[in-house]
């Protein structure tokens, strides 16, 4: 063989197993990306479940204001 032939053959194994490695590095990339993105989706669950459950807590503790105000009211009168 030529050493053009050799020179070609070496470039062309060269660019191959170079596209093989941005590809297996990208896949390895998305992998963890979307591993990190459902983490996230899950603290974001808990987070709005806690921001649910202080808006309820909220309105029960408005309700039992205004109820201990009547009573105060009605023992007063």
């Amino acid at each position: 063989m030529s050493d053009a032939w050799i020179a070609v053959l070496s470039a062309a194994l060269t660019g191959l197993l170079s596209l093989w490695g941005v590809y297996a590095a990208n896949r390895k990339s998305s992998a963890v990306m979307a591993y990190r993105i459902e983490q996230l989706e899950k603290k974001m669950d808990k987070h709005n479940q806690i921001l649910e459950r202080t808006f309820i807590l909220e309105g029960q503790v408005t309700e039992l204001q205004h109820d201990v105000r009547d009573l105060k009211g009605a023992r007063s009168a």
